[in-house]
């Protein structure tokens, strides 16, 4: 679908919008980096978890949207390694919204057959999110319409180094196809397409390995402010690109 049709589909009413089909220039494997929810909440002198509450209404948005367009698999940066080092007042504030939206959210997923499934290291997480984790992996292990894979207490070096401690550990012959069954989610495709907000232009210890040959597209928009036509311009913008893989 032309991005001039994609304007004009924006232009319809919300329901008419939602039954959409892209063509299949849509990219089936997408990843976002959440970025700008504490931006957000300080320009509206707001604490930080106020930002991250509006981020989650996005993330819902965006799945949403996400999943009618014909994305097979979303990959979303929710909390990383590094993000441990905030003030421990917001990370006490995160980890506690994490559980609740978790009760709230996943079993609307459960019903739009989206299967949930969770990446990155389960050291100092407490026993409460790794129990509600693993409810939210079994209620939906058999859904097949999409996959959301959430990147939580994640960093890209840090699953390279465990794969490569593990791979190691079991006799790795050295190829590349092997090294990735290592990898936290060795079932997810890479990503053809990154997204990030905000207006930075940096991947942030997120999926090294895997976007090795995304496709980049950076937003402006803070990441509560993102809306369904921002993903569907950056599904677009995906279509017009060129993928040669090295190749002329």
């Amino acid at each position: 679908m032309k991005f001039s049709n994609l304007l004009r589909n924006l232009r319809r009413t919300k329901a008419a919008r939602e039954d959409f089909l892209l063509t299949d220039r849509t990219p089936a494997y997408v990843a976002v980096i959440m970025d700008g929810n504490g931006r957000w909440a300080a320009r509206r002198h707001l604490p930080a978890i106020a930002g991250h509450r509006e981020g989650a209404k996005a993330l819902k948005r965006t799945i949403r949207a996400a999943r009618k367009a014909g994305v097979r698999e979303l990959t979303v940066y929710a909390f990383s390694t590094e993000n441990w080092q905030r003030p421990q007042k917001e990370v006490d504030a995160l980890m506690e919204m994490f559980s609740e939206l978790i009760d709230k959210e996943v079993p609307e997923l459960h019903e739009q057959g989206v299967r949930v499934r969770f990446m990155g290291r389960r050291e100092g997480l407490s026993d409460t999110i790794l129990s509600r984790m693993e409810w939210a992996r079994e209620l939906t292990a058999k859904n097949e319409i999409m996959t959301l894979f959430v990147a939580f207490n994640y960093g890209a070096r840090a699953e390279i180094a465990d794969a490569a401690r593990a791979a190691c550990a079991s006799g790795f012959s050295g190829s590349e196809e092997e090294f990735s069954r290592y990898l936290y989610a060795p079932e997810m495709h890479d990503p053809e397409l990154l997204i990030r907000t905000s207006g930075e232009q940096r991947v942030s210890n997120f999926l090294l390995w895997q976007c090795a040959y995304a496709e980049l597209y950076f937003s402006d928009k803070l990441w509560p402010d993102f809306q369904e036509e921002d993903l569907i311009s950056a599904l677009a913008s995906f279509g017009q690109r060129q993928r040669r893989f090295g190749a002329r």
